[in-house]
């Protein structure tokens, strides 16, 4: 005959992560982060009403791969700072272009020649532009 045990096993209840600040925040971190390295022509621009696809596209141009580089960086560290985790990372070799998926936000950093070949924000040109500055304010 078989008898089943049972013990009494007192779980405590993992800690949960804090909540993760919404989309619009993070994107005007991620172009705090990118004006604090010297980023020019920073931009968020709204992608709601454009895709279903991510929420914010920030916009930032380096003038060297070194620039490049410490933008993209500091941006990583800013946003895992406010509990974000980046899900993917394209171009940091090459450092012409390089896109930082965070899920509903979308970090482009570009060497001026590239961003002026691309030009996403006219391509995206019905996209509203958020005044990131008076959002972190």
């Amino acid at each position: 005959m078989n008898t089943a045990t049972s013990s009494t096993v007192s779980t405590v209840p993992a800690p949960f992560a804090p909540p993760l600040p919404d989309a619009l925040h993070r994107a005007c971190v991620a172009a705090k982060a990118a004006a604090d390295n010297q980023g020019r022509d920073i931009l968020v621009l709204d992608m709601r009403p454009c895709t279903p696809l991510f929420d914010y596209f920030v916009l930032a141009t380096g003038s060297s791969r070194r620039q490049i580089h410490a933008i993209a960086e500091e941006t990583d560290a800013a946003l895992r700072a406010e509990g974000d985790t980046r899900l993917g990372i394209e171009g940091y070799e090459a450092s012409k272009w390089v896109v930082q998926d965070y899920g509903d936000v979308v970090a482009h950093v570009f060497d001026p020649d590239t961003r002026d070949y691309y030009k996403l924000e006219e391509l995206w040109a019905d996209a509203p532009r958020v005044d990131w500055e008076r959002e972190l304010d």
